[in-house]
């Protein structure tokens, strides 16, 4: 049986960093402040906006909420980030995505000051992500990854890392990561010629392709360390990982659980953004 890799005691000890780290932030007379904007109101976006609430509140972050309708208009939102931007009070910028259709995405998040791009949704942070050097922060998600793997003692230096999943959320910024701590890495994705080989020659096999339990046995392989990025709903409405969880917990070394894995670190790391943020900023 695998050892299973929980995110909450990486989680807690992240946050015991983070809450001395905003009490040095406010003797100085700074209050670490997160912006969260939101477009209507997915339910995926209102659990995690929950979850980040009780993550700030923990840690001593004050947040300001910036709700719009469905139906809002482009430039009404524009004119929400253009004011965060101005406002140095607010240190960090949470934007759920996707935005609705009428939306121009790509327009909205170059108009975010990279400087507070918390969530790494702009094209600055992503260069940052990419060349190691910039404004802006990695995605949440997969820093997440990185926050676990550290946690656990996993020295990647030399390792054979292979990511599923090529998407600017999690899959392109995550090899970057992996290989700036000198991991060896293989990006795949759904399309990926003999794709279970591929996920067999790893050492440490990230899955974040999306797509429920589609790394299954034939994809594993003994004494692998395997996260599980992946958060889909089953025919049963049961949620589930991109990894045959079952399967996995037979042969791999150590695996994340779906829920309670990467998913329970991200507020985490969102909260330590803001402060970082908020330490350059003033």
């Amino acid at each position: 049986m695998a050892e299973h890799w929980k995110g909450a005691p990486v989680a807690q000890a992240l946050t015991e960093r983070l809450i001395r780290q905003a009490g040095r932030l406010k003797v100085q007379g700074i209050v670490p402040t997160l912006a969260i904007v939101r477009v209507g109101e997915r339910p995926e976006d209102l659990s995690y906006e929950r979850g980040a609430l009780k993550r700030c509140e923990k840690v001593g972050i004050h947040v300001k909420q910036f709700n719009l309708p469905e139906e809002a208009r482009q430039e009404e939102l524009l004119e929400i980030i253009e004011k965060i931007n101005a406002d140095r009070e607010i240190h960090g910028c949470l934007l759920f995505r996707p935005l609705p259709r009428h939306m121009d995405e790509e327009a909205v998040c170059a108009a975010l000051d990279p400087a507070k791009d918390v969530d790494g949704i702009t094209a600055g942070s992503l260069a940052a992500v990419f060349t190691g050097s910039g404004a802006g922060y990695p995605p949440c998600t997969a820093q997440a990854c990185m926050e676990i793997l550290e946690h656990y003692g996993c020295d990647l230096t030399g390792k054979r890392a292979v990511v599923v999943g090529r998407s600017l959320v999690v899959g392109k910024p995550l090899a970057m990561l992996l290989l700036g701590k000198n991991a060896t890495v293989t990006l795949c994705h759904t399309r990926t010629a003999d794709l279970a080989a591929e996920c067999r020659r790893a050492e440490v096999l990230i899955a974040a392709a999306g797509a429920a339990n589609m790394i299954g046995r034939d994809h594993l392989a003994p004494g692998q360390l395997v996260l599980d990025v992946g958060i889909n709903v089953d025919e049963e409405g049961n949620l589930v990982g991109d990894v045959d969880f079952a399967a996995a917990d037979e042969v791999a070394a150590a695996i994340t659980p779906v829920p309670g894995g990467v998913g329970a670190v991200t507020t985490s790391v969102l909260a330590a953004h803001v402060l970082q943020a908020a330490e350059q900023i003033g």
